[in-house]
């Protein structure tokens, strides 16, 4: 369904010192500096696949969708989507995928979503019943049926999330690129919207790709995930897998029921937190068994629950480990190549 062969892709930014001379000098000789915002990235995604494409601010993600999306041409490398090449915008290509950006939309201001909704029908020349079947279905999922006829700019940004994703989806496509679609959302309307993308997926076997920062959009939604950093692969795998690669520790998480001295479960294990109702240890795999027996056998235990590390903690660690290999490469003291550039912020560069 996607296919990303060895995708490089280069900004040239415009460099110039603050104040008026630095300003009046750039009108006569500009200085660019050439700045790597995916670097050889190497991807493959089957049909009906929800990968999760995670990273830090400015790792290359919001570029990478676009370039999938055939909004940016890549300098190197190969990009295939549905068997077309996306910078070629064919017809048949466009009519199969869509990009939905949390921070931009595509609705009418002045309007209400119902008329972007048929501007969108004929646009992609969608026969009339398909448009009404697949618009009360997706009407129905969201709960937008009286959201959807109020002027765009009197809705709520969960209204307009809400409708925006409908708009994206009127066509049918078979692709969707959903960056950071719950980003500024309270916690009901991110259930709602990821709970949406499930089904989606699950009813009409669409793959998705997502870019979230809200880690629990990604445990909701990918059993697989991509992480780059700095516009290179640092990880392709089953969430699983990540969680065990960069944490392989357990959380033993302890209510109590009266309060313990700290010196009696750090003989037991880690004490990542301790207050007088919980605990919670941190320790190996090859101890897990022993730690539980223990604290069963030794402490005023209420009830006991086995948990991987947050994901946050995981990501934060992983992206931590690449920076520090990145310097190293700049050094001179790791791996061949030089250090890394950062890339343009997310969503620059679209010109």
């Amino acid at each position: 369904m996607i296919r990303v062969a060895h995708l490089t892709k280069e900004f040239r930014v415009h460099r110039r010192d603050a104040g008026l001379a630095a300003a009046v000098r750039s009108l006569f000789r500009r200085r660019y500096d050439t700045v790597t915002a995916v670097r050889d990235l190497c991807v493959e995604i089957v049909p009906g696949e929800r990968v999760g494409f995670l990273g830090p601010n400015g790792a290359g993600k919001t570029t990478t969708l676009k370039v999938l999306a055939g909004l940016l041409h890549p300098t190197g490398g190969e990009v295939r989507v549905l068997g077309h090449v996306p910078q070629r915008r064919e017809p048949d290509f466009l009519r199969q995928i869509t990009l939905v950006m949390g921070q931009k939309q595509q609705l009418l201001w002045d309007l209400p979503p119902a008329d972007t909704f048929e501007l969108n029908r004929a646009v992609y020349s969608v026969p009339e019943a398909d448009f009404r079947v697949r618009r009360d279905e997706i009407v129905e999922l969201l709960g937008i049926g009286d959201t959807m006829r109020k002027p765009t700019r009197q809705l709520s940004l969960g209204e307009r999330m809400k409708c925006e994703l409908c708009a994206a989806l009127l066509h049918g496509p078979r692709v969707l690129f959903l960056d950071e679609p719950t980003i500024g959302l309270d916690v009901s309307m991110q259930h709602t919207v990821r709970e949406f993308i499930r089904v989606t997926n699950e009813r009409h076997g669409s793959t998705v790709l997502l870019t979230s920062h809200y880690m629990v959009d990604v445990l909701a939604l990918c059993p697989r995930v991509i992480v780059i950093d700095r516009g290179r692969l640092c990880f392709d795998g089953r969430l699983e897998e990540l969680v065990r690669s960069a944490r392989p520790e357990k959380r033993i998480v302890v209510k109590l029921e009266r309060p313990v001295e700290r010196a009696d479960l750090e003989a037991i294990g880690h004490v990542v937190r301790h207050d007088a109702a919980v605990a919670v240890l941190q320790v190996g795999n090859a101890s897990l068994r022993e730690a539980m027996a223990r604290l069963l056998a030794g402490l005023p235990v209420a009830d006991l629950t086995v948990e991987d590390p947050p994901l946050e903690e995981v990501m934060r660690d992983l992206f931590a480990r690449e920076a520090g290999a990145a310097g190293a490469d700049a050094d001179g003291t790791g791996g061949p190549g030089g250090g890394s550039a950062e890339g343009p912020e997310e969503g620059e560069g679209d010109e």
